[in-house]
């Protein structure tokens, strides 16, 4: 009787100490879950999806003094590719050259009116005559501020009869401003001028 009594004390203190064991497991279990989860949900919120062309692109948070470079290029990039990229339409040229002003400050509208003022838009429209650019290379000094650049690129002017294929070299510098719509990186060219713009090559059609 108390043989039969001590076995069923021992199997109680077995079934105690297994319950115990697996709630603690259960609990150990659960934290680590409930962990891992919020730290899941700490890093998505942290993430940015940007949308281009369908396609979903995660974006990274970073100082901007990181960025400058590649920003810094970009901007000068799309600058040159708004004011050198016309096409014989109106709507289109007043379209690029907006979106160049935008990025420049008065040097760039200077060269913009004084083209103007010699008919060369108008003469694109009458002559049916596209433009195009493609960028060589860009040079940024980020030691200095404001940032000196120097582009180098090649145009290419569409004519009914021809193609006439020029080298573009210019220069400016950048400073920092507000970002916008607009300008999205936050620069703006200064002191902008052509120090380069011949004929490479001249094809028949």
């Amino acid at each position: 009787m108390f043989q039969k009594t001590k076995n069923i004390d021992t199997a109680f203190r077995y079934i105690r100490l297994f319950s115990v064991a697996f709630l603690a497991s259960c609990v150990i279990i659960s934290l680590s879950i409930a962990y891992k989860s919020y730290q899941l949900s700490s890093q998505s919120q942290n993430k940015v999806f940007i949308l281009a062309n369908g396609k979903a692109l995660e974006a990274y948070a970073a100082d901007r003094k990181d960025n400058i470079p590649v920003e810094a290029t970009d901007h000068v990039k799309m600058f040159h590719h708004f004011f050198f990229s016309l096409d014989p339409d109106d709507k289109v040229i007043q379209a690029n050259i907006t979106k160049a002003l935008y990025l420049a400050d008065n040097s760039a509208k200077q060269q913009y009116d004084n083209l103007k003022e010699n008919g060369y838009y108008s003469n694109l429209i009458s002559g049916n005559i596209s433009q195009e650019i493609s960028m060589d290379s860009i040079i940024i000094n980020t030691d200095v501020y404001p940032f000196y650049f120097r582009y180098k690129g090649t145009q290419k002017i569409i004519r009914p009869t021809t193609i006439a294929i020029r080298n573009l070299i210019t220069e400016g510098y950048l400073r920092n401003v507000s970002r916008s719509d607009n300008n999205s990186h936050g620069f703006l060219i200064e002191k902008w001028k052509t120090l380069e713009n011949t004929d490479i090559n001249i094809q028949n059609r």
